[in-house]
């Protein structure tokens, strides 16, 4: 998978995407990662990437010509057409379901916005996917797309190793994952559940398939909602 990442800035990036998992599926040569700025697609001599409102009001707004520059220029950059992603508020609210569905394709072009947002004429003239990772107002789309980028990636076949991780994690089928234990047996007088230590892995399985049931419908009973209808 080829991942264009379009921003004003790019810095942001290096440390996330050259540390843990990330680096590992770069290694690997199963994700490439392309760091483009915007500001260096600008006409303005300045590198100016935003104006003020048409309208009035506070705040400034993403000009469309360094956009609508980048995102052709890049494209053409890899033989692949890319699926487009702006990232915006506005946009659908990003799940497990989404991240699979995007892990299966080629390439993808993550844009990130600014300030105020996009021009609209990037949204309408633009045919991209709009994904906001949740309902609050971040400073712009860099720290959103590094969570698209890392919940995608992971999903990428081989990048994780073990295919199974991936079958008990939360979301996957609807509901949380059930609770996990580790050495030492006990601790400050809490205590693993006899059955993970029994070597029994039908009562395990069932335990596990059990417990997160209830964690589910304890903490997410939305989840379960959806699952029946």
């Amino acid at each position: 998978m080829r991942i264009d990442i379009l921003t004003l800035f790019p810095e942001m990036f290096h440390n996330v995407l050259g540390e843990s998992m990330l680096k590992i599926a770069r290694e690997k040569e199963l994700v490439s990662f392309h760091l483009h700025n915007i500001r260096d697609y600008s006409n303005d001599k300045h590198r100016c990437v935003d104006d003020k409102p048409y309208g009035g009001g506070a705040g400034m707004v993403m000009k469309p010509e360094p956009v609508f520059n980048a995102v052709e220029a890049v494209e053409l950059l890899d033989d692949a057409a890319s699926t487009k992603i702006l990232l915006t508020p506005q946009g659908e609210t990003f799940n497990q379901g989404i991240a699979d569905d995007l892990s299966k394709k080629t390439r993808l072009m993550i844009i990130c916005g600014r300030y105020e947002g996009f021009d609209e004429r990037i949204r309408s003239g633009i045919d991209a996917l709009e994904i906001s990772i949740g309902d609050y107002v971040l400073t712009g789309g860099e720290i959103p797309a590094m969570v698209l980028i890392d919940s995608i990636s992971r999903l990428v076949p081989g990048v994780l190793g073990g295919e199974d991780s991936l079958q008990d994690e939360s979301f996957v089928n609807r509901m949380l994952e059930y609770p996990q234990y580790t050495r030492p047996a006990e601790f400050r007088g809490m205590k693993v559940p006899e059955v993970l230590k029994s070597g029994h892995h039908s009562k395990i399985e069932e335990w596990r398939t059990e417990n997160a049931i209830l964690r589910t419908q304890e903490r997410r009973p939305d989840l379960l909602k959806d699952k029946t209808e």
